[in-house]
């Protein structure tokens, strides 16, 4: 359990990591929204996965 929540929050980290720079130098607003909408989708994810058993 405890390595699907630090691999969850590498995950995260690592994609905000990769994509931040270019959405904060091109500063278009749906490149922003598309960014978001992938980050709340990758959450809402481990979530899920956090609450199942494991197998």
């Amino acid at each position: 359990m405890i390595s699907k929540i630090v691999a969850g929050i590498i995950a995260a980290a690592l994609l905000i990591v990769f994509v931040g720079p270019v959405v904060i130098k091109l500063k278009d607003v749906a490149l922003s929204v598309v960014v978001l909408i992938g980050l709340t989708m990758m959450i809402v994810d481990i979530w899920h996965d956090m609450r199942t058993k494991d197998d």
